[in-house]
This record gives structure tokens, C-alpha cells and sequence, in this order.
């Protein structure tokens, strides 16, 4: 899990070498969408088993794509709705992106990472139209697309649109399922939140994947490849299968813990050749991540005894009135005699 994909190099994604999407206005390409060459495998994540065997039939679909369409000709009589979209759905850090990674590496192919939520407000007014070029992009390269954070783009329509901004949402969801009917390569949606996609989509969608939490086998399994085989320095009292039973957590919480762990460790006092990582380590690492997301889930709400008392606006009126009694007085001075 901690090999990451190549990234384009000598300034592939700059603006210079796509002008189409310099001429749609985007500001820095990269924010918008992320070309990968894919080096992660589905050896290089732990699932559990049920969506682990679901993925397993999603591959068979994508390897089988070029039988099926071209060599027995259905292709042919089916024109349009030809394109793999799948829906990776599940918590954040269970293994979504290094899976559509793994797709794209079995294929062959790049993988094409639109951050949608990321640049919403770059494509302000021109979204429809940048979510097609998107997939002329893709069809171009040949590369697998990556919709991540997907529920922003594929929401459900407004029934009553009282504002530009709901017309415009609509119009993109409705320029999204034209262009999946008319591609022939392979899309992955990526959501924590796949409720609120509209309902268009589950038809044109052929495998919906859910990434459940992983168990206590796959948290030790997950814990313990995080780490080096060789060098990677575990003192005598780390138990992987410990802090697996005592902390639910995700792959993701376990990375990022597993690297304040090692941070922990490696800031210790005394010669390099005699640091450790302990058990210690990791339980304060898994206790940071964990407490981390916490804060994030909070909601900010007036408690009750917050609520504000009926003369509290008393001094917002009297400020009011002076400020009236000052553009007043200003305004005679001026007038003169």
C-alpha cells in the first residue's frame, strides 16, 4: 500500500501541452485532473473477502470487454452503453483509489484522477462542457477515468430549479450520462456518500462495489505490511494483532498512523542505530489518527445555554444609532451655511 502511482513527468499536464484545457479556462491542470501511469496492484491492497470477490467479477467484466463487444460482435448491436462504469462505494481509506489504480494496471492503461470537488468553483458557469472534454481526454489516451468524490458531480437532479446554480447541476449530471452512453472505456465513480447519487446512474453502472471496514484479520495483515520486511526497525514488544483487535480502523488510518508512529520514534533521544519503533508508538499513532477524524465528524452548534437573551441586540441598535447621528451631522457640515 505504500507504492504510488507515476506521475507525468517534464510537465505533462502543464498548460502548454494540453491547450484545450487551457482554452476552457483552467487555471492550473493538475487541480483539475491527474494522469497517472499505475503501479499498484489488487496485490498491494488487503479487502475483505465479499468485496474482494466483488471486485474479482468487476475484473472479469473488464477482461472480458474485448471478447464480448469486438470478437463476438455485440459491440455491433450494442452500440451505445458500451462503457465499464463501476461504483466504489465505501468509508474514506478502505482502499477505493488503490483499487481503481489496480484496474487501470491490469489494463494496461493510465488512470485519469478528476478531483471534482476540488475545482467545482474553476468550472463555475462552463462545467457541462469541461465534463465532456474530460472524456475526449480520456478516450484519446485510452485511460481508465477516476471520478473521485463522485456524489459531487453525479448528485441528484433538482425537480424545481429556482436558481442558476441548480440548472447548471443539472445539466452537468445530464452531460455526464450522455457522454458515459457514448464512451467505450472504462469509468470508476468513487464515493463515501453513493446515496446521493441520482438514480439515472444505477442503470448505466454495471458493478457497484462496496468497500466495507476492514475486520480484525485484515487490520493485522494491513499493520503489517506497512513495514519494511527488512529494514524497517520493530521492537521486541510490537503486536500487530493487539492493536488490530483494540482499534477499528481503516487502511488509510492505519498508514497515517503507522507513519506517526515511525515519526514518534525516530525523534527520540540517542544514537539513530538504537531507535525503535514500540508498541507505544503505534498506539499513540492510532490514537492521533483516530481522534483526528473525531474532530473532523464534529458539527459546530450553539449549545443551549448559548442561545442569545432577548435584549442582545440592545447594543447592535445603539451602534446603529450613533452611526445614523454621524452621517447626519457629516452631511451638514458639508452643506455648509
Amino acid at each position: 500500500m505504500s507504492v504510488t502511482g507515476a506521475r507525468c513527468s517534464e510537465g505533462y499536464w502543464t498548460e502548454m501541452a494540453h491547450p484545450l484545457l487551457r482554452a476552457l479556462g483552467f487555471s492550473d491542470v493538475r487541480r483539475a485532473v491527474e494522469s497517472i501511469v499505475p503501479r499498484r496492484t489488487f496485490a498491494d491492497v488487503i479487502l475483505p473477502a465479499a468485496t474482494r470477490r466483488t471486485l474479482d467479477q468487476a475484473l472479469v467484466q473488464v477482461t472480458g470487454f474485448d471478447l464480448v463487444f469486438r470478437q463476438w460482435g455485440l459491440g455491433e448491436r450494442h452500440s451505445s452503453g458500451m462503457a465499464l462504469a463501476f461504483n466504489f462505494a465505501g468509508p474514506s481509506g478502505t482502499g477505493k483509489t488503490i483499487c481503481a489504480e489496480a484496474v487501470a494496471h491490469a489494463l494496461g492503461r493510465r488512470l485519469m484522477i478528476v478531483r471534482y470537488a476540488e475545482v467545482e468553483s474553476m468550472w463555475l458557469g462552463e462545467t457541462p462542457k469541461n465534463v465532456a472534454a474530460v472524456f475526449r481526454l480520456a478516450r484519446d489516451q485510452g485511460a481508465v477515468l477516476l471520478f473521485d468524490e463522485a456524489d459531487a458531480i453525479a448528485a441528484r437532479r433538482s425537480t424545481s430549479v429556482e436558481s442558476s446554480f441548480q440548472r447548471e447541476s443539472n445539466t452537468v449530471v445530464s452531460v455526464l450520462l450522455q457522454e458515459l452512453e457514448a464512451f467505450n472505456g472504462v469509468v470508476i465513480f468513487a464515493t463515501n456518500m453513493a446515496g446521493n447519487f441520482d438514480p439515472a446512474f444505477e442503470r448505466r453502472i454495471r458493478t457497484h462495489v462496496l468497500f466495507q471496514m476492514p475486520g480484525v484479520d485484515e487490520r493485522e495483515a494491513i499493520w503489517r505490511v506497512q513495514m519494511h520486511p527488512t529494514r524497517t526497525p520493530l521492537a521486541a514488544d510490537v503486536d500487530f494483532r493487539a492493536l488490530a483487535e483494540q482499534y477499528e480502523a481503516s487502511g488509510g488510518d492505519i498508514h497515517n498512523a503507522v507513519l506517526k508512529a515511525a515519526m514518534m520514534a525516530a525523534g527520540e533521544s540517542g544514537p539513530d542505530a538504537d531507535k525503535a519503533i514500540h508498541q507505544r508508538h503505534f498506539e499513540e499513532g492510532i490514537r492521533e489518527v483516530i481522534a483526528g477524524r473525531r474532530v473532523m465528524r464534529q458539527t459546530v452548534a450553539p449549545a443551549p445555554e448559548a442561545r442569545p437573551r432577548a435584549d442582545a441586540g440592545a447594543p447592535l441598535m445603539l451602534a446603529l444609532a450613533a452611526l445614523l447621528i454621524a452621517i447626519v451631522a457629516l452631511a451638514v457640515a458639508v452643506a455648509g451655511p
